[in-house]
């Protein structure tokens, strides 16, 4: 009886092809360019802090008299000294840019659950679609609806609010008109940051593991219950920093302030009044076309005060962050 055919012999595998690639190379270069890109972001950082200081010098080393008369000239007269001129600018900044997130937040948190846990699937999908949209739209786009279309549709409400509440120091009337004041800024720019906050929030408040979510229920929760014992704690920190990004925006906001907001020089609560208020960032794109060396030099060191605010504004939300995450 004959034997069986063997089968063919196997060529030999290469070693080199069947040994299990290291990772140790590959480690390396991923971490040297991870180290890189920390680097980078550090020196960009440190390029612009440098950048500002060595621009804003002739106004902290130079002739004090002509740094006065070009603020002076400025200001009209108002203000002769660079923290008299730029106390009322900051002061401006960060009521706008507080008022703007106040107004934006609580309706960011509402869209963002509403597209999360209450909306049919196709109607989410097309509501984050638009959320996404609105958040890439210009500003100056913005500026020219705001300037355009809600100053002057805006006035009856305001009059009504100044008449009706005017007994309430921001709410001071007579409102002007047309409201090109601090009220009608900070609702351009809370209609600006929303889409922001709303999409950081939506993708946060969906990543809540699902089985709380399903434990809460099971346990008798409404669904309001649910999402207040189980995906607003998961997302607090997530909250947070979209809260704090948003403010980071409308601290540097420009084109639609500049093209709505009349400005003042004062350190005024009055949301409802023209000529109160004016941010650092406006005002250094009115006035730098006609600057001089010496002005330019003033206007980066109100630059320098915004960079300043605005890093010490996103370190306090990574502190905040850090606690609520605990």
């Amino acid at each position: 009886m004959s034997s069986a055919p063997k089968p063919p012999a196997q060529p030999a595998a290469d070693s080199s092809l069947t040994k299990p690639v290291s990772g140790e190379k590959a480690d390396r270069i991923f971490r040297g360019i991870a180290y890189a890109c920390g680097i980078l972001i550090l020196v960009v950082l440190a390029a612009v802090a440098l950048f500002l200081l060595f621009r804003a010098w002739p106004l902290i080393g130079g002739d004090q008299r002509t740094n006065s008369d070009v603020i002076s000239s400025f200001t009209g007269g108002k203000a002769t000294s660079f923290w008299g001129y730029v106390g009322p600018l900051l002061f401006g900044t960060v009521l706008v840019a507080a008022l703007a997130l106040i107004i934006a937040f609580f309706v960011s948190i509402g869209i963002a659950l509403f597209i999360s846990h209450y909306a049919p699937k196709r109607l989410a999908a097309m509501l984050s679609y638009i959320v996404d949209i609105l958040a890439a739209i210009p500003s100056v786009i913005y500026g020219l609806w705001g300037g355009l279309v809600l100053v002057p549709a805006i006035y009856p409400f305001w009059n009504w609010i100044a008449e009706h509440l005017g007994w309430i120091p921001i709410f001071a009337g007579p409102a002007s008109n047309p409201p090109r004041t601090v009220a009608t800024v900070a609702l351009v720019l809370a209609i600006m940051i929303l889409p922001i906050i709303t999409s950081m929030s939506r993708d946060i408040f969906l990543q809540t593991p699902r089985l709380q979510e399903e434990a809460a229920l099971a346990l008798g929760a409404t669904k309001w219950e649910m999402v207040k014992l189980a995906v607003l704690p998961f997302a607090r920190s997530g909250i947070i920093s979209a809260s704090m990004l948003g403010l980071g925006r409308a601290l540097g906001e420009t084109m639609a302030v500049l093209m709505i907001l009349s400005p003042g020089l004062k350190y005024s609560f009055k949301l409802l009044q023209a000529s109160q208020n004016q941010t650092i960032a406006a005002n250094i794109a009115a006035q730098y076309p006609e600057a001089d060396s010496i002005g330019v030099s003033v206007l980066i060191g109100t630059g320098l005060v915004l960079f300043v605010i605005t890093f010490l504004v996103n370190l306090l939300a990574r502190r905040i962050t850090e606690k609520a995450s605990k």
